[in-house]
């Protein structure tokens, strides 16, 4: 008996290996495919030019640049106006338009959340182990009628993301997200297609998502992506307010700030004078 169950124990111990190895291989044929992690690391910043298209009829202009190390600015333009999401490294901060709302705002802490996943200049499978995510393969899936590898990504947060790779290239064409939004757990689909190539770095130009299960889907389409151009670091530090912007601070009156001159100090009563 305590043979059989030291086999068992050495099964269990080797599908574990092989379950490792085969997951680390798989990340390791997409870097590949993608263009190398040479190649990658040599871009330090990206600028996509695209349109979201939310159905309907309706699209708005998007803009989102990333630059090394962890820093994001996200644009969305509506009816003239443009909302803003950005992340410097350390501060994530948000402009919304609507209603009048002008000035920048820090993010609430889901939205920090999802924007400091947003600043993984890499994505997640690339250098996953030094970003303190967990790598796993856990079978094959078909996706649209096609076997996937599926691989489970447990972020450094926490949060649980499953992977669907194609079984030829390698690459993403599906990723599932958990996450929580309000205290309840939510479930999101990405569809990434159109990989084309941006300075040697192979990247999807179509990027479909929607909670799981709903049929109304939300799709990017990216027309332009630059690499290497120059984006100055104050693209994601949040603007200063002004003191005469912020509630309960009166403008100084113009007349107050300007130099008085030396005649200008006459008495406020004129002496009398005789006839």
């Amino acid at each position: 008996m305590r043979r059989v169950l030291l086999m068992l124990a050495a099964l269990a111990l080797f599908a574990t290996t092989a379950s490792a190895q085969t997951a680390e291989e798989i990340v390791a044929k997409y870097i590949k495919t993608v263009g190398g992690a040479d190649k990658i690391q040599s871009i330090k910043t990206l600028r996509k030019l695209g349109t979201l298209n939310g159905g309907g009829g309706f699209e708005a202009p998007i803009v989102e640049e990333n630059k090394r190390n962890n820093m994001v600015r996200e644009e969305f333009s509506l009816q003239g106006l443009t909302a803003v999401n950005a992340y410097d490294g350390h501060t994530g901060w948000k402009i919304e338009p609507w209603q009048g709302k002008k000035d920048a705002e820090p993010l609430g802490e889901e939205e920090m959340k999802q924007i400091i996943e947003d600043s993984d200049f890499d994505g997640p499978l690339v250098n996953y182990q030094q970003k303190g995510n967990k790598v796993e393969y856990v079978g094959m899936e078909p996706v649209e009628g096609t076997d996937a590898f599926k691989l489970k990504v447990t972020l450094a947060s926490g949060d649980v993301r499953y992977y669907f790779m194609d079984t030829d290239y390698y690459v993403p064409i599906k990723i599932e997200t958990k996450r929580m939004i309000r205290g309840a757990e939510r479930e999101y689909e990405t569809s990434l297609g159109d990989y084309k190539e941006v300075s040697g770095w192979y990247m999807p130009f179509s990027v479909e998502s929607n909670v799981k299960g709903n049929p109304n889907r939300a799709k990017v389409t990216y027309e332009k992506i630059e690499a290497n151009v120059p984006i100055d670091d104050m693209r994601f530090r949040m603007p200063v307010v002004a003191p005469s912007s912020q509630p309960g601070t009166k403008p100084p009156d113009a007349a107050d700030t300007l130099p008085k001159k030396a005649d200008d100090k006459k008495p406020a009563v004129k002496p009398a004078t005789k006839p």
